[in-house]
């Protein structure tokens, strides 16, 4: 921890970082773009995904799980079922969607998925988990379906790994304990990223109230598309509150805007449609001390590989029939390499 938390003093003294002033809107707009010059304390993951590539030996038949990919026609969706596809695990041709998907077939790997809407997915689901009894769901819908989703799996017993963020957390946990169906839930899928969030968690838990006092300034940068605050901000943002900084969730400055994303955050265009940038910056009381925390990924390979460990990860569990049925991403990497 000391290699990696080394302050100087005497910097930025009266200086803020333009795009993280509390004046400004949630969204606003920054005339100049932001450098992320040399900061006294930088923590920084940074990860441009291409070709998803996996050891050949997931491809034994020992490990073919019958995946469930709901939210196929979208990025994410589609990212975990190549994902999947390369680790050797079998994906079902079947998928669940908003309405205006019903009735579309995505093609990809050479498998041709027929997407439902809403409409009779009791029925479709409890026929596929009756033909692949060791299913696995993966849930990368949308913040609003989160619960109802949730709802519908702990019905049908089948169980799921839950990507999409959003929605009611608490009762999405309540659904899921009373239904007593095993499930992975966790806003990141990243393994590196939760290795990180892992990091920030024990430092609160032995530390509370290192910093104490000291002024927090956020910001995150997704894709135009996700349309909820980042789980991941919220999930670090606690650590630092139980640290003692003072700050509320509403402070966060989401960007979306793609021209503000290049302009002012630094995301390359072609990752506009695929990229999750954060930042943290604290500052000491009098000014003379801060600290910098950075993480940016850019593409969707890492959420998709991390999500393909879960899918191992619980189809182990439930095999094994253990006793704890809700896990997350923390679960899933202190059980070490998967494949």
């Amino acid at each position: 921890m000391a290699s990696l938390l080394k302050a100087s003093s005497n910097v930025f003294l009266s200086e803020k970082l333009p795009f993280l002033s509390r004046s400004k809107t949630r969204e606003g707009v920054v005339p100049k773009k932001v450098t992320f010059r040399s900061a006294p304390v930088t923590l920084s993951l940074s990860t441009s995904t291409g070709t998803v590539e996996h050891d050949p030996i997931s491809n034994s038949p020992d490990i073919a799980i019958p995946i469930m990919v709901n939210g196929c026609a979208g990025k994410m969706g589609k990212s975990v079922i190549q994902a999947a596809d390369s680790a050797g695990l079998h994906v079902v041709p079947v998928s669940f969607d908003a309405e205006k998907n019903s009735g579309q077939t995505v093609e990809l790997c050479g498998k041709k998925i027929l997407v439902h809407g809403p409409s009779d997915r009791e029925r479709i689901l409890a026929s596929v988990f009756q033909e692949y009894p060791n299913l696995i769901v993966v849930d990368y819908t949308v913040p609003a379906a989160v619960n109802d989703n949730a709802e519908l799996y702990g019905k049908v017993g089948v169980p799921f790994v839950m990507g999409t963020t959003g929605g009611d957390r608490d009762q999405l946990y309540k659904t899921v304990e009373e239904s007593k169906v095993y499930a992975v839930i966790s806003p990141q899928m990243g393994k590196q990223v939760v290795a990180f969030l892992a990091a920030m968690e024990i430092m609160a838990e032995q530390f509370p109230g290192a910093f104490s006092g000291y002024s927090l300034q956020v910001m995150e940068s997704h894709q135009a598309g996700k349309l909820d605050t980042s789980g991941t901000a919220k999930a670090i943002i606690s650590c630092f509150q139980k640290l003692g900084v003072s700050f509320d969730m509403d402070q966060i400055q989401m960007i979306r805007d793609p021209k503000q994303q290049v302009e002012m955050v630094g995301v390359p265009e072609e990752h506009l449609s695929g990229h999750a940038f954060h930042l943290y910056h604290l500052t000491s009381p009098d000014q003379t001390v801060s600290f910098e925390f950075q993480h940016n990924v850019c593409g969707r390979s890492i959420y998709a590989e991390g999500t393909v460990d879960a899918v191992l990860f619980l189809a182990k569990k439930v095999k094994l029939k253990a006793d704890k049925r809700i896990y997350n991403m923390i679960d899933v990497l202190r059980e070490g390499n998967m494949r």
